[in-house]
């Protein structure tokens, strides 16, 4: 009897000294951050780090007389403003029997709230919030408990140099499509469809309404073309334009529609619209006044769409992997202008008419030309299409195959060796014919050393990276040697370009860095960029860039389009855009986007082994000189 009392004596001190043990240690460890969101806003991470068997409450918890939700109460401060509620995960649920069947909402293990500020100020902000909390078990819940926290945002100068930078890139790239939109304007006026509508139009106008009504009609023209490209924008939107750029499938499709135009304009089919859009436009042309003029325009590029569509195509799509929300209308903007200049030129001097060459087959040969080069640009989308899935398919040597068999044909066209129409001369050659075709085929005696590892500079960009070949030399494409410090990466191995010593994750070679003690060049860049090729073959090929590279740097190359699955275990929502991070590219782009600010590519920064920036980043820089400065600068201020 005495021992009984004795062993249930000792089973209740043990089970006191438990739960007096699980009162003194908190099962819940609070960490915070504070990063930069969208825009302006800040985004304050508060997580919750929960014990096995212990739970929190949801902010939305309603039990009546029982547990107590989870409260992030903000301090209120002239610095910055609170944005709508403490955002948080979907927590779990379960029925208590305990509280009258009333539903129980909570988180285990680990869970991430997010509350957006935007700050009213450009200095350093104090942030404080109290977060009021219970921490329950299965069998108990603590008393409440409040946790101040003061947090301190120093906003970081990198960001405005990176908006800087990317707004320059877009500039830029807005710059380029909008000449590119103007040379497709120019070419589709040499049509056949666009170029025998010139006279008769105009002399409509010269004798119904001369200039005042022919400037109106260059104006629809502007204005039905800009509507498409904004209709394009807002469609897709601007995140979306530059997902274009490195979606594989997407970039398959471009090829499809490329051959599709290509062989359009080879005379194979035409691209024609339905018959009943173009009545119903020529019906309202008949109306007069601004209505008729506007649908005059509008029968125009209905009429001419068999023609113009290709070019019109081609250009949309540049534009729109360029990734700027403005790029579709720029370039409409540039192709309407050159389209319509000839209608308003001719209108105020009908005289010039006169000097205008006759329709003939001159005409056709253009669509031809067009046909060629739309063939040649075709590969460029297939081949980021194999880049992107590492396919392997259309490595380096046969890309250049392919263009020499092109360009090759092309040339033959030009002296007149090769017709695609019945009755076309395959004898007589024109001045104008040979001086083409000599360009051509230099063009094509100029690829064919690629085809054994010769740099071939005037095609890079288009061209698949150097180190993407069958065929491995295993000497350097720079004037210099290969790295002494080469150290394979150990996790998603790639080559590197220029035969530089790189690494294809951010946290091992930042560890290399360390080791090393030398700066660190973060390389945004992707397998679909075309300005990356031309920086790698270029830029980085110039012994003065090269020999930075590959003694004062650990050069970090991320591929925001990397295509490699995540392991579950690492893969997580995006507290930036809130999207799901699946793949290795995913993640590279997040962190450009989290940390910089911009997701255009190429984008290099200097940084010393802690992540601060060293120097102003750079984009697209095709100067050399320039280039080793920025790395140059970066150095210095390392030492």
């Amino acid at each position: 009897m005495k021992r009984t009392i004795f062993f249930s004596i000792l089973l209740v001190c043990l089970v006191v000294t438990k739960n007096y043990a699980q009162l003194q240690e908190n099962p819940v460890g609070w960490k915070t951050s504070i990063r930069q969101g969208k825009g302006d806003t800040l985004l304050v991470n508060l997580r919750a780090t929960i014990k096995e068997g212990w739970h929190i409450n949801s902010q939305f918890n309603a039990i009546q007389n029982g547990p107590l939700p989870t409260v992030f109460d903000f301090e209120q401060s002239e610095q910055y403003t609170v944005v709508g509620k403490v955002i948080e995960p979907k927590p779990r649920s379960r029925v208590e029997e305990a509280y009258s069947n009333q539903t129980l909402y909570y988180f285990e293990h680990e869970v991430n709230f997010i509350q957006k500020i935007i700050p009213k100020t450009n200095d350093s902000l104090a942030i404080k919030v109290a977060i009021t909390y219970m921490s329950c078990s299965s069998t108990m819940c603590l008393p409440p408990e409040t946790e101040e926290v003061a947090l301190v945002y120093k906003p970081q100068h990198v960001l405005t140099l990176a908006d800087q930078t990317a707004l320059s890139v877009k500039e830029t790239n807005i710059g380029w499509i909008f000449l590119g939109g103007l040379l497709g304007g120019f070419l589709a006026l040499l049509t056949p469809c666009v170029f025998s509508m010139i006279p008769l139009t105009v002399s409509y106008f010269t004798k119904n309404g001369g200039l005042k009504k022919a400037i109106l009609y260059a104006v629809s023209i502007v204005v039905i073309y800009v509507a498409l490209g904004l209709t394009i924008t807002l469609t897709l939107g601007p995140d979306a334009l530059n997902a274009l750029a490195s979606n594989g499938i997407v970039n398959l499709i471009f090829f499809l529609i490329f051959m599709a135009f290509a062989l359009s304009f080879l005379g194979a089919f035409e691209i024609t619209l339905p018959s009943s859009w173009l009545n119903k436009s020529d019906k309202m042309a008949d109306r007069g006044g601004f209505i008729g003029i506007f649908f005059m325009a509008f029968t125009l590029a209905l009429v001419s769409f068999s023609c113009t569509g290709p070019i019109i195509g081609s250009l949309l799509v540049e534009a729109a992997i360029n990734g700027s929300i403005a790029g579709p209308a720029a370039g409409m903007f540039g192709f309407a202008l050159a389209l319509s200049i000839p209608f308003m030129l001719f209108a105020a001097f009908p005289s010039m008419l006169k000097k205008l060459p006759k329709s003939g087959s001159w005409l056709g040969k253009v669509k031809v030309i067009l046909g060629f080069l739309e063939l040649a640009l075709a590969m460029k989308f297939l081949s980021t299409f194999d880049l992107v899935y590492q396919l392997g398919f259309l490595k380096r040597e046969v890309f250049i195959a392919v263009w020499i068999v092109i360009f090759t044909s092309f040339g033959f066209y030009m002296l007149g060796k090769l017709s695609f129409e019945d009755g076309e001369s395959k004898s007589k050659t024109s001045i104008s014919g040979f001086i083409s075709s000599v360009a051509i085929f230099s063009f094509v005696v100029y690829l064919i050393p690629g085809l054994w590892g010769a740099p071939v500079k005037l095609a890079s960009g288009f061209l698949p990276p150097s180190f993407y070949k069958e065929w491995n030399q295993n000497t350097p494409t720079a004037n210099t040697s290969i790295s002494a410090n080469a150290v394979p990466t150990k996790k998603h191995t790639q080559p590197c370009p220029q035969n530089l010593n790189c690494f294809h994750d951010y946290e091992e070679g930042v560890a290399y860095a360390k080791e090393m003690n030398k700066p660190i060049l973060l390389d945004f860049t992707g397998w679909s960029c075309v300005n990356c090729r031309k920086m790698e073959d270029n830029v980085w090929s110039d012994p003065m860039v090269w020999e930075k590279l590959n003694n004062d740097y650990v050069l970090i190359s991320l591929y925001v389009d990397d295509t490699t699955p995540l392991p579950e275990d690492e893969q997580y929502a995006s507290e930036t855009t809130g999207k799901k991070i699946k793949t290795i590219g995913n993640k590279w782009s997040d962190f450009q986007t989290t940390k910089f600010r911009t997701n255009s590519q190429p984008f290099y920064v200097a940084v010393d082994t802690k992540g601060a920036i060293l120097h102003e980043p750079v984009a697209y820089e095709p100067n050399a000189k320039t280039y080793a400065a920025f790395l140059q600068e970066g150095m210095e201020k390392f030492k």
